[in-house]
């Protein structure tokens, strides 16, 4: 009788354990984790995952999506029956209980559905709404936690098609009428720039044992491809078809979250990007004029921060795809202040080390354009491009100076400038002997395929020395990086598949 109560009565009467308390954060040769989630080894997970246009915004919801501002949040918590009867194999069969804290119906929302917190000006405003649906999920997802409290880890996703007739992206910030054709975006015709298909995969209880935790976000840019996308990229690698996928695994108590993703590029859409962001839990963050909700609960400063991941890079995506080592976004006026939101004034500012072996160098003595005006070598000395005998020319892929900059020294090249909402300025960095001091690749074929392995970056130091545009005479500004980010971006080129996985990733800082 008692094993029969046992069985029958198991899911009503069960002390529950929550076994998800927050991770100690220790103090580590002088620093502490940045993040919410030390080394990605919370078995409560929290990620979510955002789409952007070209110049970051929505535009037009995908029908099958929604607001493509998705979360899969859960706590994890142990089981055990009130009986002290030993016999009850029901209980073995489930240890665990997830407790998801965001519901489909939470990420189905769309323009139209309010929800609590919703302004009335985003109400039908794709743009506004995804962004206040950002918080909205981050105020279910956050974990309280001092000195910040924090959200999730986002996944970005995002398309290089412009459809320059729409005249849905400004210049430099400014607003701007159709114009063109421009062969410099990858376009097919009305509705180029739609959003994807996001598909999710709640993360459950997994493995012989119910003790392993996995789950899903994955989908297209191609809407009108007719396949099942439940079987994920085999069932359409011999389709001319866009992809994403982005699938987290870990056993529950042991170890780090394995982020397993794909990217694969169509004929239609030939220019994709896919990243594992660690956002600024408030404010902005690198690259938009919205408040953003992260993993990054203390802003990481240069130049003294370090990050550590585990990369494993299992395809390269071709000639053309800048798969990034690190990604680091950051936003200051010209004249050092902090932006504000002022879309005409405000710059974005990217540096990205490019590790696939098949991308050269654009900056050369030849095209000194292409290249910053000066490099800092890591004991201070400080060394002008046109130094034909000294400048480390090969250790850039190029430099792009921001759209409204007005003393800029010849000769330039300035960024493109339709693919932020406002202006943007970008250096972009190879694997070479001038980076070793910092923990970078210093040879091509470094953290490529073939290479898996752990990294600890002086990333905060490195990035105090790169070139930054700032007006003359006016302060610098404290280079605060308000998102780090590992991924892809494939540039201009069908048909393309990466995958990597990434694990173990963390931002330290100073304890003082």
């Amino acid at each position: 009788m008692e094993r029969l109560l046992c069985h029958s009565l198991l899911a009503l009467f069960l002390f529950v354990f929550c076994c998800n308390e927050i991770l100690s954060v220790r103090a580590e040769n002088g620093y502490i984790s940045a993040v919410g989630d030390p080394g990605m080894r919370r078995d409560g997970l929290r990620v979510a995952i955002e789409s952007w246009n070209q110049c970051n915004e929505v535009g037009e919801e995908a029908p099958v999506t929604g607001s493509p501002r998705l979360a899969d949040c859960f706590d994890v918590y142990k089981t055990s029956p009130l009986s002290k009867e030993t016999n009850c194999s029901l209980c073995d069969m489930i240890p665990y209980l997830l407790v998801h804290r965001v519901t489909p119906e939470d990420n189905k929302l769309r323009t139209g559905d309010p929800f609590l917190g919703l302004s009335s000006q985003a109400l039908f405003n794709p743009d506004l709404y995804a962004a206040e649906k950002e918080l909205y999920l981050g105020l279910k997802c956050q974990v309280e936690d001092p000195p910040n409290p924090w959200q999730f880890w986002m996944i970005m996703l995002k398309s290089g098609n412009m459809d320059t007739f729409a005249a849905k992206c400004p210049k430099n910030g400014v607003k701007v009428g159709p114009f063109g054709p421009d062969n410099g975006f990858p376009c097919f015709g009305q509705g180029c720039m739609n959003q994807p298909s996001i598909f999710h995969d709640y993360t459950k209880l997994v493995g012989p044992n119910t003790a392993a935790l996995k789950g899903k976000f994955h989908g297209t840019w191609d809407l009108d491809a007719n396949y099942d996308l439940s079987g994920g990229l085999g069932v359409v690698r011999d389709v001319n078809i866009s992809y994403h996928s982005v699938t987290w695994e870990k056993e529950i108590g042991k170890g780090s979250w394995v982020f397993h993703n794909v990217l694969r590029t169509s004929k239609k859409y030939p220019w994709l990007m896919l990243y594992l962001r660690s956002d600024a839990t408030h404010g902005l963050s690198g690259g938009y004029h919205y408040p953003t909700r992260g993993m990054s609960k203390i802003i990481p400063e240069s130049p003294n921060f370090k990050v550590r991941f585990s990369l494993n890079v299992i395809q390269g995506g071709g000639p053309n795809s800048q798969f990034y080592l690190t990604d680091i976004g950051g936003c200051w006026k010209n004249d050092g202040r902090p932006c504000d939101g002022n879309v005409a004034s405000d710059v974005t500012r990217y540096s990205e080390m490019i590790i696939n072996p098949n991308i050269t160098s654009w900056c050369r003595p030849d095209n000194l354009g292409l290249c910053p005006p000066l490099h800092t070598f890591p004991n201070g000395t400080v060394v002008r491009r046109h130094d034909t005998a000294r400048f480390p020319y090969s250790a850039y892929h190029m430099h792009c100076s921001p759209g409204n900059a007005k003393h800029l020294e010849e000769p330039y090249s300035l960024c493109d400038p339709y693919s932020n909402p406002q202006p943007q300025e970008i250096l972009q960095i190879m694997p070479h002997p001038v980076w070793g001091d910092y923990g970078y690749p210093t040879r091509q074929g470094e953290a490529w395929i073939g290479d898996p392995r752990t990294w600890e970056l002086d990333l905060g130091r490195l990035s105090q020395s790169l070139y930054f545009y700032q007006d003359p005479g006016s302060q610098p500004a404290k280079r605060k990086w308000t998102s780090i980010n590992l991924g892809t971006e494939i540039f201009k080129d069908p048909n393309q598949v990466v995958e990597w996985t990434v694990s173990n990733f963390d931002i330290l800082v100073p304890t003082s």
